[in-house]
């Protein structure tokens, strides 16, 4: 069984604001009160029903995912480049803390624990943060049954925040409780307009664990294990249109680096399908195979979202993780991979997920996160102006 499949929930979740209640604004700007939910939540039935609803099925021949027999993903039907001011490089920062975990570590205070320190190596850059926006559940969806259903509930919002910035021009870094809300990126990157026709995207997911589980292959029914699969459109649907993905991510163009700690079954259905694996050894001195990936994904999509797990680091490097996984790449050699993946103008978004906040360790952790993040950052302006993803 793999770090990641235990069960115990993800990094960035271990601690949380408590159960005290303080007033927030929702992303539709209406003022509500946020309080913990009780730790007793059955979330079952609705995996049940989730998974009951319409099969996947992925075209070899065309390489795009379908869903309900709908084609998605042709090259035909691309959707336009997003127009965009040329004229500053802007950054929009977007927080999601929920995590899916039950009780109060349902909120993870690791993103807002990270923005200030984020908010200062921007600034500290030149990059003009031109938003900075929080996901936030209404009294009403907060009451909703099941952490799994709030969880979409969360990325859907999510997913409306990165939109605007996406169709803006405005590069999104997400700053994200768990791998969870890799749903939420990705939707926004995808339908920057609303209504309008879908971009396609690419995934390059950096993770010491493949998130690819379903609810067939788990060993523990932790939905932390299942985030790629889902975007892939092998299950649970109605929790995946829910966070406003649809259609599914083709595994053509999902790109994994760094993979080190994967179930026995999680990897028969890696093995089965288009994704591409780009071990920690070719991904950190930037091999042949790894720039073919990429440069193989460019061409395919209209725009990457780039997403870093923290526990793909050494696990002397994040200590505190849940995930700790011995073996892994240093901050720096991961900060050097980070810094050339954001020089392509292909990459619309960064996720930074599952950063650990126990006392102890803390200070390690959030000087290799901040490690990554500079790095990536610095590969940003490399850019120049107007550097989000075409």
């Amino acid at each position: 069984m793999s770090g990641r499949d235990a069960g115990r929930g993800d990094a960035g979740s271990r601690h949380t604001c408590g159960r005290t209640a303080r007033r927030v604004h929702t992303p539709s700007g209406a003022s509500t009160c946020r309080v913990a939910f009780p730790g007793v939540l059955l979330s079952v039935l609705y995996c049940a029903t989730a998974v009951a609803a319409v099969p996947y099925r992925e075209d070899p021949n065309a390489g795009a995912s379908s869903f309900g027999g709908a084609r998605a993903g042709e090259e035909a039907s691309r959707a336009p480049s997003m127009t965009r001011d040329s004229t500053a490089l802007r950054v929009g920062l977007v927080l999601q803390p929920y995590t899916a975990r039950r009780g109060p570590d349902e909120y993870s205070i690791a993103p807002e624990f990270l923005r200030p320190e984020v908010a200062a190596a921007l600034r500290s850059l030149g990059i003009d943060v031109s938003a900075t926006e929080e996901v936030r559940l209404s009294d009403e969806e907060a009451s909703r049954y099941g952490v799994w259903q709030r969880i979409g509930i969360a990325d859907g919002h999510l997913g409306r925040l990165v939109g605007p910035m996406a169709r803006d021009g405005t590069f999104v870094l997400g700053l994200l409780g768990n791998c969870i809300s890799s749903w939420g990126m990705l939707a926004g990157l995808q339908h920057p307009v609303p209504g309008g026709r879908p971009r396609t995207v690419g995934i390059i997911w950096i993770d010491a664990h493949g998130d690819f589980n379903t609810p067939e292959t788990t060993l523990s029914g932790w939905l932390g294990g299942m985030p790629v699969s889902v975007a892939a459109g092998r299950s649970l649907h109605r929790l995946r249109t829910t966070a406003g993905l649809d259609p599914p991510i083709s595994t053509r163009h999902i790109v994994m680096m760094g993979l080190r700690d994967v179930d026995p079954l999680e990897q028969v259905l890696i093995d089965e399908s288009h994704i591409t694996v780009v071990p920690a050894a070719d991904m950190v001195r930037g091999a042949p195979a790894m720039r073919e990936a990429v440069d193989r994904l460019a061409g395919e999509v209209d725009v990457i979202y780039v997403h870093v797990d923290l526990d793909i680091l050494d696990a002397a490097e994040i200590p505190g993780s849940f995930f700790e996984t011995p073996g892994g790449p240093s901050a720096e050699e991961v900060a050097g991979v980070l810094r050339d993946l954001m020089r392509r103008p292909e990459v619309g978004a960064l996720g930074i997920a599952s950063f650990p906040t126990a006392e102890q360790g803390r200070a390690t952790s959030l000087r290799s996160t901040m490690t990554l993040v500079r790095a990536a950052m610095e590969g940003l302006a490399a850019r120049g102006p107007g550097a989000a993803g075409d």
